[in-house]
Formats: structure tokens, C-alpha cells, sequence
């Protein structure tokens, strides 16, 4: 899992035109992103050797894949060392602050899965010789079948005893075990316990016994998927042989066989009945806190000079502001203050099975003359023209239960005819008009389309740096500007429009309380559905994905800080003497999916040196509104 990734789901970020210069009394100087090299070529040899090294050594949670990685990693912070800073231009030095923070980033996470995979290790013991016989395969050695297949058939047995000792461990002690197996909340450590000490054992004795071994849920789904990753080596490594080396068959079918069964049986012991994940919408909620300091290290790679105790206050300060304003239009709607009873009206607005695909168009059509008009941004015909809708499936919603963005369209979630009644109600309610007229604009454009057609035609190669902050913050930072811009025509769209916002508030909140120890999956839940409004199914398919090995921890703030980070650099940038909205918007667009802070600079000029770190406190004059 990519931790400290700067993106999870692809980047989507880059732009038109630079801004045309600025003249008069209050003007400043603003600087047109990248045009020069700058370290372009540079970032773009550390890319292709990432990408080379991590796909040649492409053993899971192998020591050998590790190391390597981390060689890499130290070799290049070597080679950045080396580069004289005060020759570079400001493209060049933004360019050589984002390698220095991806490589610090990447040393972080490797030390993190070193933990993860000491942690699982005897839960996996058997795997250095699987991996072992791939990385002979590697490095061209001559096979010697005999010893592979006693090597592969002794895989069988370690997993039975395995099994016997995780068995013992389940029910050694229940009660214990239930107090500490909330394991999407707490220590993920295993021990072996339970047995005396074996000095003090008869040795006769201690040969029959099995120590019993007792590991959380969360532990026990991690193995499970490192297990589908071994068993993944074994079958590359037996296709290479079969059928092309004469004897291998001979002595490696049958241990083969009998190891890959053993393989895929174990992971499900370990999933369903350890975990107890069986692909039911009542599975357990299990996700892997990464604890305050590596969280605080997190914020930093991001440019954030906020902590996280400091990021969930303006989470807090959102969602108050939100809360106000929606008990403004439920008065307008005849509900007094009553914004709960006003919100269930505004879901109750929904469309008919079969016409959700009409009301995306419609909505991602009235969006694009919207910012048109305004001359908010700009649109360019090809990127107008190709954009499209695809629906979600009943299984797709579990962890995407309203909208997406993903190859030149939005995925669009509703109901389906094999789904529950009560969810078929829900997916309806979640996804109502006034939701989803801002949602189109969120995904399509203004927002992550527009962002996708430009980045592969601006700075592209600073996808390597892409952060949530940037390719979130920008589809926030329009919901924003459009309610400013008073793109709601009714109260109702009111509703609709704070309903996400007041959510991603609540994102902020519950995801770094997660990681923080503070708040544990189904309490976050609750939030959402008591607090937010969402339904259950909508809040549950939420909180799967924020906790998901799929989103790095500070993904989900970087929804409302991001957008929040752009409207704060928007009015210091526009205005008389300044920048006009579609000059701000095509240029910020140009500077690629990094941290905005770095954009900042780019735009203002400002100094850096090889040790500048986030102090750009964006948010402390900046009152909801």
C-alpha cells in the first residue's frame, strides 16, 4: 500500500495559458509556470529507474524488494545533493524540493511495510524459499528440480501446523481475543502465548504441543492478501518451467498442486474466518491507522504546515459553518431550522430507475456553460467534447456509492435491479438531483476531467509529485467558487451543495481521527449517518474506502484543505491589478498536480532554499463563507 503516496487513483492536473504580466500601483510580479527545463530531465531519469526497479524486483513483501528500493532511494537523495540549488530558476528549485519530499516519502513508507511485513512473519514463514526460486529464475540460474519440488512440497505442512496454532490461538482465550481483535483500531502485533516457557516442558510433551497463536483481524486480512501475493510467485515461477524444461513436471506437478491448494485455503482461513471478511455488506470494517508521528510526517511531505489535531479544527469549523447555512435554507423550505427534515426532502428528489444517465448529462452540460459564461476558466472544445458516463455496479458501490472520475468519464452510482430493496432506496436517495448537479461538475468539469485532459499536455512529468491536496483541493476548490458564484438556483440546490461540503468536513474529522487512535470504523460511521445525513449503505461504502489499503491516510482531507488552499491563493491573486479568474485558473492548472503551496511560490516568486518547508498558513484569515 502506498502510504505516502501523493496520488492513489491516477493525477489529474496542468493547464492552458500562463497569465499575461500585471501592471499598476498594487500590481505584483507573477511568474509563468514551468517553461525552461528546469530539473525536468532529472525527475524524468528518477522516474524511469523507480518504475525500472520497481517492476524488476516485484517480490511482495520481500527483504529483497525492500533493500533495493531503499539503495534507490538513498542514491538518488545522493545525486539531489550534488545539484547546485543556486543555479537553478524557480521551475528548477519548485522541481528539486518535490524530488526531495517524494524521496523522504518513499524512505518513510518503506520503513513502514519493513514493520508490517516483521509484524506477519510467522504468519508467513514458509515464503523466503517460494521467493527464493523466483529470484534464482531472475538471475538466470541453471533450475535444479529435485531440491525445488522438496522446497515446494514442504509449504503444505508449515501451513497445516500454521493452522493448527491460529485454530489453538481463536480459542485459547475468546474473551480476550474479542476485547483485542478490534483491529482496524489498536496494535496489530501477533504473539505466540499460552504455553510454558520450553525448558520447563517435558520435551516429549513439547514435540506434540501446538503453541497456540493469536493475531487480530486486521493482522490476519494483511496475511491473507500477502498469502494471494505468494501464491501469485509460485504461479509465474511453475509457468515459466512447465512444458519447457523436460523433467520439471515430473517432480513439481504434484507439489505444486498441492501447495497452490494449500496457498489458496489458508488465505481464506485467514480472511473469512480470522478476519471475518466474506464479501457481505456486514463485514467488519477493517483499516490500518498509521499512528501520529508517521501521520505528521505525512502532512509535512504535502507542504501542510498545519498538524493533524490543527487540520481537524478547521474540519470542525467547516462543519459548523455548514450547519448554519443549512438550517438557513430549510427555513426557505418551510422547515424551520429543522435542516435534517429539509435534507430528507431534498433526497427524496430523485429521478426514476433509467433516467440517472439524463440527469448526469444534463447536470455536466449546464456546468460547462455555467463556467463559460462566467469566463471562469478555460475549456477547451476537445476536452468538451470527449467525456462520457458509465454506471457502477452493485459491487462497485460498496466502496464508490455516488460518483467517480476514471478514463474520460464519471462513473455514476444508482440503482440496480439485483440490489436490496432498502439499498435500491438508499443508492436512489444518496444520488438525488440536487446531490447530483454538483457532483457532475466535481468530476467532470471544472473538475477532474478538465484536469485530465490537461495533464497530459502540461508538466506532465511532475505526475511523479501528484498530491490529493492539488487533484482533490481542485474539484473542491470549484464547489466552492460555484457557490460564490451562485450557481444554486434553489434552496433545495443549496442543501445539496452544503451536504458535500459539510461531508468533506467530516472527512477531515473522522479520517485523521482514525489515524489518530481517536475514532474507530464504526464511529465514523455513525457520523456520517447522524451527523452528515448520509444513509447507511452510502456512510459504510464510505468509510470502507477512507480505511482501505487503496487511499493514503491524508487522502481524504485533501478534499476540503485543498480546495481551501486554492480559494486562499486565488484572493491573494486576483482582483484589480492582478489576476482575472480565467487567467488565475488556466495558470494554477499549468504547474501540474503538486503541493499548492510550491504552486504558490511558483506564481509569486517567492525565495526558496534547499531546506524550505511549508509555512504558508492559508487558513487562519480565512473565515467560511
Amino acid at each position: 500500500m502506498k502510504i505516502f503516496t501523493w496520488l492513489v487513483l491516477g493525477w489529474f492536473g496542468a493547464g492552458c495559458c500562463a497569465p499575461a504580466a500585471v501592471h499598476g500601483a498594487d500590481a505584483q510580479t507573477f511568474v509563468a509556470a514551468p517553461s525552461g527545463p528546469g530539473l525536468e530531465s532529472l525527475v524524468r531519469e528518477f522516474q524511469a529507474d523507480s518504475q525500472a526497479v520497481s517492476r524488476f524486483f516485484d517480490l511482495p513483501w520481500s527483504a529483497a524488494r525492500f533493500d533495493r528500493l531503499e539503495k534507490l532511494y538513498r542514491g538518488w537523495q545522493e545525486r539531489l545533493a550534488a545539484v547546485k540549488f543556486e543555479s537553478l530558476d524557480q521551475p528548477g528549485r519548485i522541481d528539486y524540493l518535490l524530488l526531495r519530499g517524494r524521496l523522504a516519502a518513499d524512505l518513510d513508507e518503506l520503513g513502514l511495510e519493513r514493520g508490517r511485513l516483521a509484524e506477519m512473519e510467522e504468519l508467513i514463514a514458509w515464503r523466503a524459499p517460494i521467493q527464493e526460486l523466483e529470484r534464482l529464475r531472475w538471475r538466470m540460474e541453471p533450475l535444479k528440480p529435485e531440491p525445488a519440488a522438496e522446497a515446494v512440497a514442504r509449504v503444505p505442512a508449515q501451513i497445516k501446523l500454521l493452522r493448527k496454532r491460529l485454530e489453538q490461538g481463536r480459542k485459547h482465550d475468546p474473551d480476550k481475543e474479542k476485547a483485542t481483535g478490534d483491529a482496524s483500531h489498536g496494535s496489530s502485533t501477533n504473539t505466540a502465548s499460552g504455553a510454558a516457557p520450553a525448558a520447563e516442558r517435558d520435551p516429549a510433551a513439547a514435540a506434540e504441543e501446538v503453541v497456540p497463536l493469536k493475531v487480530t483481524p486486521l493482522l490476519a486480512k494483511r496475511a491473507a492478501g500477502a498469502v494471494d501475493d505468494l501464491r501469485g510467485t509460485l504461479k509465474t515461477w511453475y509457468a515459466f518451467y512447465d512444458g519447457y524444461q523436460p523433467d520439471f513436471g515430473w517432480w513439481l506437478k504434484k507439489p505444486h498442486e498441492e501447495t497452490s491448494q494449500a496457498l489458496e485455503e489458508y488465505s481464506k482461513f485467514l480472511r473469512e474466518e480470522l478476519a471475518g471478511i466474506k464479501g457481505k455488506d456486514e463485514d467488519p470494517l477493517l483499516g490500518e491507522p498509521i499512528g501520529a508521528d508517521l501521520l505528521a510526517k505525512a502532512l509535512a511531505a504535502e507542504m501542510l504546515p498545519y498538524s493533524a489535531q490543527e487540520l481537524i479544527a478547521i474540519g470542525e469549523r467547516e462543519f459548523a459553518w455548514c450547519e448554519g447555512e443549512m438550517k438557513k435554507a430549510a427555513a426557505e423550505m418551510g422547515c424551520g431550522e429543522d435542516w435534517q427534515r429539509a435534507l430528507s426532502k431534498v433526497k427524496a428528489d430523485y429521478v426514476p430507475p433509467g433516467s440517472q444517465d439524463d440527469l448526469v448529462a444534463t447536470c455536466g452540460r449546464e456546468a460547462i456553460q455555467f463556467v463559460k459564461a462566467h469566463s471562469l476558466v478555460t475549456v477547451p472544445p476537445l476536452c468538451e467534447e470527449t467525456w462520457r458516463i458509465t454506471m457502477l455496479s452493485p459491487e462497485g458501490q460498496k466502496t464508490l456509492p455516488y460518483a467517480a472520475y476514471g478514463g474520460q468519464g464519471m462513473l455514476v452510482a444508482y440503482a440496480k435491479d439485483e440490489m436490496k430493496q432498502e439499498d435500491k432506496l438508499m443508492a436512489m436517495r444518496g444520488n438525488n438531483r440536487h446531490f447530483t448537479r454538483i457532483v457532475v461538475p466535481h468530476e467532470l468539469i471544472p473538475g477532474h476531467h478538465l484536469q485530465s485532459f490537461q495533464a497530459a499536455r502540461n508538466s506532465p512529468y511532475r505526475a511523479a509529485f501528484s498530491t490529493p491536496f492539488f487533484v482533490e483541493g481542485w474539484a473542491l476548490y470549484w464547489e466552492l467558487t460555484l457557490w460564490d458564484q451562485g450557481y444554486a438556483r434553489t434552496p433545495e440546490d443549496r442543501i445539496g451543495m452544503l451536504f458535500w461540503r459539510m461531508h468533506r468536513g467530516a472527512r477531515i474529522v473522522v479520517s485523521l481521527k482514525f489515524h489518530l487512535g481517536q475514532m474507530k470504523p464504526q464511529e465514523m460511521v455513525d457520523f456520517l449517518v447522524k451527523r452528515v445525513g448520509h444513509e447507511k449503505l452510502g456512510a459504510t461504502s464510505e468509510v470502507r474506502r477512507f480505511i482501505g489499503s487503496g487511499y493514503s491516510p491524508q487522502y481524504q482531507c485533501g478534499y476540503l484543505i485543498g480546495g481551501l488552499q486554492l480559494r486562499a491563493l486565488h484572493r491573494e491573486l486576483t482582483g484589480p491589478g492582478k489576476l482575472s479568474d480565467l487567467q488565475f485558473n488556466d495558470s494554477v492548472l499549468r504547474y501540474g498536480p503538486i503541493p499548492i503551496e510550491l504552486i504558490r511560490a511558483g506564481l509569486l516568486n517567492t525565495p526558496l532554499t534547499p531546506d524550505t518547508r511549508a509555512a504558508w498558513k492559508f487558513a487562519d484569515d480565512q473565515p467560511p463563507k
